[in-house]
């Protein structure tokens, strides 16, 4: 049998050669800075289905949203046709009040629902459009008139309910130096 020599690789520490604990921290900071890209592109990855669940829910959620704004002049004037319908034949009263609960037991299952605030409520310009501020003797602030319900789907604001605000009656401001104060 010949003996096999066995030859251990020396570091050769020439000129332009490093030493093996220079070459492993160098190999451990490549293997770092690789974990870390890695570490990103997954949690990057998973923020982005996230965002596209979130994005396709509301996308759900709110999908009959403009077949629902072209329903609303409708229902104003079903609405409308109810209240004119007084003096029409029975028949026919019925008829559009029928319709008209149909539309809106349709937009309950949509979660479509009326803005329709009640006189001397607070005014919340989030779901209301003040169209006018009268002097009024309620509160300022207040609603005094509803001109048009608005609609709100889920919690998204479709139309804002159009009304008129009071506002804090004027006193004639009194001239402190006049001639009645003369006498």
């Amino acid at each position: 049998m010949q003996e096999q020599k066995v030859q251990t690789q020396e570091p050769q520490n020439e000129g332009g050669s490093r030493s093996l604990e220079e070459l492993l921290a160098e190999a451990q900071a490549k293997i770092e800075t690789q974990r870390d890209a890695m570490l990103r592109a997954v949690a990057d990855a998973e923020n982005a289905r996230k965002r596209a669940q979130a994005e396709a829910a509301a996308g759900q959620k709110f999908a009959v949203e403009r077949f629902a704004e072209t329903l609303l002049p409708v229902a104003d004037s079903l609405e409308a046709a109810v209240a004119a319908a007084k003096h029409a034949p029975p028949g026919t009263r019925e008829g559009v009040e029928l319709t008209l609960r149909q539309l809106m037991s349709a937009f309950d299952k949509a979660n479509l629902s009326q803005i329709a605030p009640a006189v001397g409520e607070r005014f919340d310009p989030h779901r209301h459009q003040a169209m006018a501020a009268v002097p009024a003797e309620a509160e300022p602030n207040t609603i005094v008139t509803l001109m048009q319900k608005g609609y709100a789907l889920h919690d998204r604001v479709l139309r804002p309910a159009l009304v008129t605000v009071a506002r804090a009656v004027e006193k004639p401001a009194e001239n402190p130096i006049s001639d009645t104060d003369l006498r």
